[in-house]
């Protein structure tokens, strides 16, 4: 079989591996051979048979001519460091919900607020119509405290991730990141939260607006940071993080109906695109 053997390929399966946010013992574990031979992969010095070539394109999520089409004199893209998966904002247990606000999300999650009832709510609790009522006294305080749950889920991971972060470029991708598996792992919750906004009533609305716009804030400021320290080139850096902040939002509508992609490498994907957005100068 004809073998690639040159730097120039091993360079693009390094980069592309790093946009992902792939570590090097991932791959290997995916193309199930050692870590040492990804990394003789990655600086030329293994062949790539036409097989081997598509299984790592496959692995990597791109097509095999992507790994063939970096001259050997053409620069590495820069690849932003994947974030702590054992971080603390990272990792998702199952929310605290109770049994009724459980099967609310099942139920706002496949009919919407509005096609939904409480009898419909209460038999997927498995609980009576007056057994529901004893906990959340209408179908609003229901949605209402879902939309609560997801916000101050979402706000403490946000608020860590940043503080976690060492410069103000990686907090704005840690934030973003923590946005992105946020939507993943909390795909229903999100996506009623998103879709059901004009639903709530004030002043409850109100109030759940203004405490999700501190997330774009939180944002906004880590941008605006690493403008003033010479990192973003971004002329309009609220715009930016706003803009940012809707791709991260629509990711349940982007994935609807079909399997969610791995959080850490979306994550990564969009933390990348986002550096890129707002004109990153690497260091």
């Amino acid at each position: 079989m004809t073998e690639h053997v040159d730097e120039a390929v091993g360079a693009a399966v390094r980069a592309a591996r790093g946009r992902r946010g792939m570590t090097l013992r991932e791959l290997a574990r995916l193309l199930e051979v050692s870590p040492g031979t990804v990394s003789a992969i990655e600086n030329g010095k293994v062949g790539l048979t036409v097989l081997r070539l598509r299984q790592v394109a496959a692995a990597l999520g791109v097509e095999p001519a992507t790994l063939l089409s970096v001259s050997a004199d053409e620069p590495e893209p820069a690849a932003f460091a994947p974030i702590d998966a054992d971080a603390p904002w990272a990792v998702f247990d199952e929310l605290p919900l109770d049994s009724v606000l459980t099967a609310a999300v099942q139920v706002f999650a496949e009919t919407g607020y509005h096609g939904a009832t409480m009898r419909v709510v209460a038999a997927e609790a498995d609980l009576s119509v007056a057994g529901i009522y004893r906990y959340h006294r209408s179908k609003q305080h229901l949605l209402v405290a879902l939309a609560d749950a997801q916000l101050a889920d979402l706000a403490w991971r946000v608020e860590a991730a940043a503080a976690q972060a060492a410069d103000p470029v990686r907090a704005f991708a840690d934030i973003v990141s923590a946005v992105v598996l946020g939507q993943v792992n909390r795909r229903d919750l999100s996506f009623i939260v998103e879709t059901e906004l004009r639903s709530l009533e004030d002043p409850d609305r109100t109030r759940i607006i203004a405490q999700r716009a501190r997330v774009q804030q939180r944002m906004a400021d880590a941008a605006v940071a690493a403008v003033a320290a010479g990192r973003f080139t971004a002329t309009a850096p609220e715009a930016g993080a706003a803009a940012v902040l809707s791709l991260c939002r629509a990711i349940p509508f982007r994935f609807a109906g079909v399997e969610m992609p791995d959080g850490p490498a979306l994550a990564a994907e969009y933390a990348g695109l986002a550096l890129s957005m707002m004109g990153t100068i690497v260091q």
